[in-house]
């Protein structure tokens, strides 16, 4: 996995400065040192995200405790925004998830890789929150909805928008009340999958009727 990847990068630029420090003069090895700490940073900074976007932030205070490594990264300002973050997913807090990526713009920001799997967890927790409020009604008012939520009516009505058009969400946007009009979800009727497999059954028996026809 991806995680396990970071993991053993993380350990083995452990290793490779160990061994370049013993062999190298002081200040060459103390400049390679922070490199490879800065590096080793952002590793163990792509588990941590891992184990956010797997939806598993109890499980990042324990990586702190997977050894020395791990544990010196504790205060470093990328993991501790992180910690912002994971905080904010695990109490489910749009309101908390925008405070940890305005608190920490510069550290969650900058890093490309970081930016955009939290700007994806953004829209996935946007969703899940819109589907928590709108689930108790059959049809309610959009800046109702932006109310509760927190957010501008224009941001609402465009997710909302979205999550119909990609089938997420049953439902119509009703520019002329300014409702969302949410459909209850419909049974599957198997009739149909049953009535094609009785013609398939049908066209096999026919094949093979006709090959024994043509076989006299």
């Amino acid at each position: 996995t991806a995680f396990s990847y970071f993991f053993e990068t993380m350990e083995g630029l452990n290793v490779y400065a160990n061994s370049r420090s013993a062999s190298e003069g002081a200040g060459a090895a103390a400049e390679a040192a922070a490199d490879y700490e800065q590096q080793q940073a952002h590793a163990f900074a792509c588990m941590v995200l891992c184990k956010i976007m797997m939806q598993q932030p109890d499980e990042i205070t324990a990586m702190f405790a997977t050894g020395k490594t791990a544990a010196k990264f504790r205060e470093h300002r990328t993991i501790v925004a992180l910690q912002a973050v994971a905080k904010a997913q695990k109490q489910r807090s749009l309101e908390d998830f925008e405070k940890a990526l305005s608190e920490h713009r510069g550290e969650l920001h900058t890093d490309e890789l970081i930016r955009n799997h939290l700007t994806a967890l953004y829209d996935t927790l946007l969703e899940q929150n819109l589907m928590r409020l709108i689930e108790p009604y059959s049809q309610v008012e959009i800046p109702h909805i932006a109310r509760l939520i927190g957010l501008p009516m224009g941001v609402v009505e465009n997710k909302l928008s979205q999550m119909i058009l990609d089938k997420v969400l049953l439902g119509v946007l009703d520019q002329g009340s300014g409702c969302l009009v949410i459909f209850p979800e419909s049974k599957q009727d198997s009739t149909y999958d049953t009535t094609l497999e009785t013609i398939k059954s049908l066209s096999n028996v026919v094949d093979s009727l006709y090959a024994k026809a043509a076989a006299l």
